[in-house]
């Protein structure tokens, strides 16, 4: 089985970043990831008010930006054997939690509490994940700060969290052995130059939801450039 380089936090001109999808699966194809997933916000009713409507999926456009995640993953697999999972960051700023819904298949409120969107996402055979759960050395900021504030009582609800954000490394995350992954939270071309995840597993979407999980073969690696090299070949896979 190989080691599979991923990376499950993405965003693209559907939100606020800089590559449109097309763009993502040529940068990360050609470095030779193996699973990437694009996950674009999705913001709540109360950002929606302050005018952010620019930097998100809306409920209406949520049928389209999936079929060209679809799209977009047939690409991948064809040109760079790279299997792109179609997910969202679920975004609330106004009650600050940021939660990662990877496998999505329908439109999810984020006005919902963080139980059921967990359960929103359960019910849709997706992951979730607390995504950068804590002070964030790049922006200063903490967007999931609810999140961390309960996560004693969150921790085992999540699949995982993101013990590593773009540059930053959560300690505290790692201290309590919570399931992790690793991610760039990328926007722009520079952020891949980041935290990654490791993953054991077979390269299908199933395996690796699955490997996420039970997070046994699961390992971060900071990438500083450079092409990739897959320790098996694709046939192998």
């Amino acid at each position: 089985m190989d080691w599979l380089y991923c990376d499950f936090h993405i965003h693209t001109t559907w939100s606020d970043g800089a590559l449109s999808i097309s763009e993502i699966v040529e940068l990360f194809g050609s470095t030779g990831f193996d699973v990437i997933a694009i996950t674009d916000h999705v913001l709540d009713s109360g950002s929606l008010q302050d005018g952010r409507s620019h930097s998100a999926v809306s409920e209406d456009q949520f049928s389209q930006y999936l079929q060209e995640l679809w799209s977009a993953a047939r690409h991948a697999w064809e040109r760079w054997n790279m299997l792109v999972i179609p997910g969202v960051e679920l975004t609330n700023n106004t009650s600050k939690y940021h939660i990662l819904a990877l496998d999505v298949k329908e439109y999810i409120n984020p006005d919902l509490g963080v139980e059921e969107i967990i359960e929103a996402i359960r019910f849709q055979g997706g992951v979730s994940v607390a995504c950068h759960p804590y002070i964030r050395n790049h922006s200063g900021e903490a967007p999931s700060e609810y999140l961390w504030t309960h996560h004693e009582r969150l921790a085992s609800l999540f699949d995982a969290w993101e013990v590593a954000n773009r540059d930053d490394l959560f300690n505290v995350v790692g201290l309590k052995k919570f399931n992790y992954i690793a991610n760039s939270d990328f926007h722009e071309e520079k952020h891949l130059r980041s935290w990654k995840t490791l993953l054991r597993c077979r390269a299908n979407i199933e395996a690796v939801k699955q490997a996420i999980r039970s997070n046994e073969a699961v390992s971060l690696f900071l990438y500083r450039g450079g092409p990739l090299k897959a320790l098996q070949s694709p046939e192998g896979r």
